[in-house]
């Protein structure tokens, strides 16, 4: 009877032990592989699936499990945040996360850090210091670079110059900087006037190209009204340029986009889209998830990492290096 008595006992200080070092460790560190999760904001856009295809990648290589889950669609900020409770709830060893509002995932982010689960954000800014590491492209400077192309392409056209800038949707940190620097480039340029910018599409193609067709109608672009066209990332530039052909306007009117997909591609090739500035989604996932692995083995990261953009055009789609940007290998890490 003692000897039980004396068993139980330690049973009932060891389970406490155990849940401490699962907390601290994440799930699956005790007796393994650390377990990342990895929430995006969607899962729908091409540019999601490259981001996951890096993640998988980088997994690999550090010897990490990684959960890829993400809300269907990028407006469903109720579902992202459940996610992240649900991981913090679950003890993984570490959160990467790319916000879907730069405030209202603050909460779950500092939840986690009390939790001793550290946080790398990526793609897109949060409010705050309790995430370790922010993984991104420069936006700002990447909206400078549209801005500076599309003065450039209505350098040569008879005024007015009259350009539209189709915002995606509040509270999404990364858009709003690339809308800012495509704005602050057009101010350099007084010959330019931004004849509308507060105009939000919304998270998906169908809501952006309804969006995009009343903008147009409104600024009486089939007599002149608008020269040129920004849209800030994927969704917006798919339903803006669907907008135009159907309008007849396509090629006709300036679209400088944001972001790559195969649709996106073939138009810029077409000359329905004069320009598009593409991140490395890619490297953003890759570089996310081993950086989230350098912090697990206990190692110093830099709390900002830039990943690069680059400008492309229909001159430049047959260049090796874009080639190798627009089309990652899906297939090899993602079995698609």
């Amino acid at each position: 009877m003692r000897r039980r008595t004396f068993l139980l006992s330690l049973a009932a200080i060891a389970s406490p032990l155990a849940s401490v070092a699962c907390k601290g460790g994440g799930a699956g560190a005790a007796g393994g592989r650390p377990r990342i999760a990895v929430i995006p904001k969607g899962t729908t856009h091409e540019f999601w699936k490259s981001v996951h295809a890096g993640a998988v990648k980088a997994a690999q290589e550090a010897g990490v499990d990684i959960v890829w889950k993400g809300p269907l669609k990028e407006d469903d900020l109720k579902s992202q945040i459940d996610l992240a409770q649900s991981f913090i709830a679950q003890g993984v060893s570490g959160i990467v996360l790319a916000p879907l509002s730069d405030t209202a995932l603050r909460g779950p982010v500092k939840a986690a850090k009390g939790a001793r689960i550290p946080v790398v954000v990526f793609d897109s800014d949060l409010q705050g210091d309790d995430h370790a590491s922010f993984v991104a492209t420069d936006n700002v400077a990447a909206g400078k670079m549209a801005g500076d192309e599309m003065a450039r392409l209505l350098a040569s056209q008879p005024a007015p110059r009259n350009v539209v800038v189709l915002r995606y949707q509040e509270g999404s940190a990364s858009t709003t900087h690339r809308e800012q620097g495509f704005l602050d480039a057009i101010k350099a340029h007084p010959d330019v006037t931004v004849v509308s910018s507060n105009q939000f599409a919304g998270a998906t193609t169908e809501s952006a190209f309804a969006t995009s067709e009343s903008l147009l109608a409104a600024q009486k672009a089939a007599s002149g009204g608008v020269s040129g066209v920004f849209a800030p990332n994927e969704s917006t530039t798919f339903g803006m340029l669907l907008a135009l052909r159907k309008a007849g306007l396509a090629g006709k009117i300036r679209l400088v986009g944001f972001d790559a997909s195969e649709k996106l591609t073939e138009a810029l090739g077409t000359g329905d889209i004069d320009a598009l500035v593409v991140q490395d989604p890619f490297a953003i996932g890759e570089l996310s998830v081993k950086t989230m692995a350098q912090i697990l083995r206990g190692e110093t990261v830099a709390t900002r990492i830039d990943t690069p953009a680059r400008l492309v055009t229909k001159a430049s789609l047959g260049d090796p290096a874009i080639q190798a940007l627009l089309h990652p290998d899906l297939k090899k890490w993602l079995g698609e």
